[in-house]
């Protein structure tokens, strides 16, 4: 008998379906629903085990050496500190729920100044969100690259940038002597980009468990250096240590966490640089002040904010204190100006920073995306604001 045929023979003839067909038909649909589930969750499993985007989990020898360290527990990389803001409650809800979350059109990206940013000046450029392009004592280093399309594993899905993508541009750089990376969500660290970059790279800085996204990405091991909060090393005369962050990790469904973030001091002959990488408001940057402070320039995360992720991720009114809590003697508020994160307006964070800074009197710089800053003299804001315009 068919399945067709066992289930009409349990209607009466008023056509109603008895007791018994209707347990039937049920048991049925969930059988078939599990099996789908069951289906669904392999293909997606092989795809993530299978499509290099993913990257890769680090080795049982691996976690063997972060179980000596002090903020790796379970299993787990954590933060250690209490997790309260010093930011009154009200700031929490000041957020504009939603109102313009994506700018009214592509924002354009100021032509970039090669000339500039070759030149032998210490500089900055912005290319959105949190990269940079650093030029420091003559190196030229990268921070947090990421300049791909989207910000997702799968092209047809996720936050995608409000400019154009920035790859082509990787062919135009100069030879980059070092690639730094604060942590491996996919806004940070970008596989696209770190394919077109790998070959011109010449060294590559990452918290510990990085290096395997690197390694499956075609990156040499040896090209790679891991660090661990407060661990400083030397590299061609640049003093360079991985600071902590209050944050988390993880590029797929079950590795939260299995690799570390944190910020990055970078300090030459002439400017001492930080950048926090992402992450909530706490004593940790109070510390960094005081072992590497003052910072010429210093980089605060504080945009895709919400009440309910505020131990991940600053307010902009935190940024500021952030900013003098390390000793920023300039400050620019990154995470913001190229992909929507967070239900705010994309223009908020800069607002409101703004306005926190002028209270504190922060020096905070806005340059255009795309623009080279000089970072020996005086730095300020330029008037109107591009984003306005």
């Amino acid at each position: 008998m068919s399945n067709f045929e066992e289930l009409t023979t349990t209607q009466n003839m008023n056509g109603h379906v008895a007791p018994k067909g209707k347990k039937r038909i049920i048991k049925k649909i969930f059988i078939y629903l599990l099996a789908l589930l069951v289906i669904l969750g392999v293909v997606i499993s092989l795809f993530i085990n299978i499509h290099p985007v993913f990257g890769w989990n680090p080795r049982n020898d691996q976690k063997e050496v972060y179980n000596t360290f002090d903020n790796y527990h379970n299993g787990k990389f954590v933060y250690q500190s209490p997790t309260k803001s010093n930011i009154p409650s009200t700031f929490e809800d000041t957020n504009s729920g939603g109102k313009e979350r994506n700018p009214a059109g592509q924002i354009p990206v100021s032509e970039i100044d090669w000339n500039k940013i070759n030149s032998k000046e210490d500089s900055l450029t912005w290319f959105g969100h949190s990269a940079y392009l650093l030029s420091i004592d003559n190196k030229k280093i990268l921070i947090d690259p990421m300049l791909g399309p989207i910000a997702s594993p799968v092209s047809f899905v996720g936050p995608k940038r409000y400019s154009e993508d920035m790859l082509d541009m990787i062919e135009e750089m100069p030879p980059i002597d070092a690639v730094f990376i604060t942590h491996d969500h996919y806004d940070h660290l970008d596989y696209q980009s770190i394919k077109k970059l790998k070959s011109k790279v010449g060294h590559f800085f990452v918290p510990y468990g990085v290096s395997n996204h690197l390694i499956r990405w075609g990156v040499a091991k040896e090209k790679i250096t891991e660090l661990n909060w407060w661990d400083e090393t030397e590299f061609q005369d640049l003093t360079i240590a991985l600071t902590p962050s209050k944050h988390f990790s993880g590029r797929g469904i079950l590795n939260r966490d299995s690799t570390l973030w944190g910020g990055w001091a970078i300090l030459g002959k002439q400017t001492r640089f930080y950048t926090s990488g992402d992450g909530g408001y706490d004593a940790h940057f109070k510390e960094i002040g005081d072992k590497y402070g003052p910072f010429d320039i210093a980089l605060i995360e504080g945009g895709q904010y919400d009440r309910r992720w505020s131990w991940a991720h600053m307010f902009p009114e935190e940024s500021v204190q952030a900013n003098i809590d390390v000793k920023g003697k300039h400050m620019m508020l990154m995470h913001w100006g190229a992909f929507t994160l967070a239900n705010h307006g994309w223009t908020e964070p800069i607002e409101r920073a703004l306005k926190e800074a002028n209270k504190k009197d922060v020096n905070l710089i806005a340059p255009k995306i795309g623009e080279t800053v000089p970072l020996i003299g005086s730095l300020s804001t330029p008037i109107p604001s591009w984003w306005e315009l």
